[in-house]
């Protein structure tokens, strides 16, 4: 056992939801807005010159942009940083040949523009850690009078106690598509175990099976998400009998659904790393989703149909892999992110890349050597390979069977734990 000072991320509800609501809005539509004004910066620039700027050169020609001004400049600040983090990554890819990778895209559906994260560091909010309240401050756009802030009353889990912490380093206002959120980036001191092992596993996240591990040694798993679905439907059916989206009832039911849901991904996320941890995993590989939320022709946001917009577009993969991190570090296991492009079309014992080999959801059959796999599994030896090509534990017979037939994991209502699926009672 060691201490180790780490950055920890705790969420909160806002108890005076319907109160700020509306500024809270504002302040994401404006994110987005100025996203959108950098990106067309950076593509003038990038057309004009060849040259992709960095932090500072795009915050120091957009100072003066009006829109610069709707957000408190350390926001505005971190919203141009992570489009120029967005723009280095692009432009990564394309220096090592990967001419397929596209630009980040436009913050805007048709004429409407989604709410973005707004991020407010030290300068722009205020701690009231006694009261559980923060003051989160507007941009000189949006404010009535000099001294205009938005007061948000906000509620953490019973064992969080940000009183407690010595450093919080910034407030993340985060819409959850019901609502928003408070998310406190803290550094903390925390005991961490020592690495329970060398070996790898490999995580797929998809819109059928939520996760599906591939392990080093050759054995797999599934992780449906029947659960999660079942809320979505039931909870969708309840809110859509209200009077009103906005009444008290429905603010009642979508606080529950959500809840249920960060359930699900504390649960999920802590089961992963005991399981990890059990093996001897000292480093879980995880698919990064970004490359595939948008088309690679039009730039925009893709249409995975109904059901698989719920997930694909919503927070849930970001925020799972965000408590995994978390959670695996306290157990001294490392958790890296890679992109997940081609890792559903490639056969993870030949290396052939072929669409048509994904012959439905769930089967994928390799035309060259044979192998008949579980698909979100083949995706998730992939992903894992993406670290550990040549793993000494590679040498096992990789033959259809650990690859077809995964072990799955139910959630269970009745315990609240995930229970292999021939022991789940409900």
């Amino acid at each position: 056992m060691a201490k180790q000072v780490v950055t920890r991320t705790y969420t909160a509800s806002i108890r005076n939801q319907q109160r700020v609501s509306d500024d809270l809005d504002a302040l994401g539509f404006a994110a987005s807005k100025l996203w959108n004004v950098g990106r067309w910066t950076c593509s003038r620039i990038w057309d004009e010159i060849g040259h992709v700027p960095n932090h500072a050169e795009l915050t120091a020609y957009l100072k003066s942009h009006k829109r610069y001004d709707d957000l408190h400049s350390q926001s505005s600040q971190r919203v141009l940083q992570e489009l120029a983090e967005a723009f280095n990554g692009w432009y990564g890819k394309r220096r090592n040949g990967d001419m397929r990778a596209n630009p980040p895209g436009y913050r805007k559906h048709g004429d409407e523009h989604p709410r973005s994260t707004v991020t407010f560091k030290v300068a722009g909010f205020k701690l009231d850690a006694q009261y559980n309240r923060v003051r989160l401050s507007q941009g000189s756009n949006l404010k009535d009078y000099w001294s205009d802030f938005i007061l948000c009353k906000f509620q953490t889990r019973p064992d969080v106690d940000l009183s407690a912490v010595e450093n919080v380093q910034q407030v993340k206002a985060v819409w959850t598509g019901d609502e928003w959120e408070l998310h406190f980036v803290c550094k903390v001191e925390v005991v961490v175990s020592e690495s329970p092992g060398e070996k790898t596993a490999g995580i797929d996240l998809g819109i059928n099976n939520f996760a599906a591990l591939a392990y080093e040694d050759g054995h797999s798993e599934l992780y449906p998400l029947n659960c999660l679905k079942q809320d979505d439907y039931y909870f969708s059916k309840r809110i859509a009998r209200c009077d009103d989206s906005n009444s008290e009832q429905a603010t009642r039911l979508n606080q529950k659904k959500s809840e249920r849901r960060t359930h699900y991904f504390h649960t999920l996320s802590k089961h992963i790393t005991t399981r990890c941890a059990e093996e001897g995993v000292g480093t879980i590989v995880i698919g990064d989703l970004s490359d595939i939320r948008e088309d690679d022709e039009t730039e925009e946001s893709k249409n995975w149909g109904k059901h698989g917009n719920l997930d694909l577009h919503s927070w849930a993969f970001d925020r799972f892999t965000e408590l995994l991190t978390y959670k695996a570090e306290m157990e001294g296991i490392t958790v890296k992110q890679v992109s997940e492009r081609d890792t559903s079309k490639s056969c993870s014992c030949c290396g052939r890349k072929r669409d048509a080999n994904r012959v439905e959801r769930g089967l994928y059959v390799c035309d060259e050597c044979g192998t008949t796999a579980n698909a979100d599994v083949n995706g998730a030896e992939n992903i894992r390979q993406k670290v550990s090509p040549s793993s000494p534990n590679l040498s096992v017979n990789r033959s259809n069977g650990w690859l077809a037939q995964p072990s799955t994991f139910l959630f269970d209502k009745e315990t609240g734990a995930f229970t292999p699926q021939e022991q789940v009672t409900s």
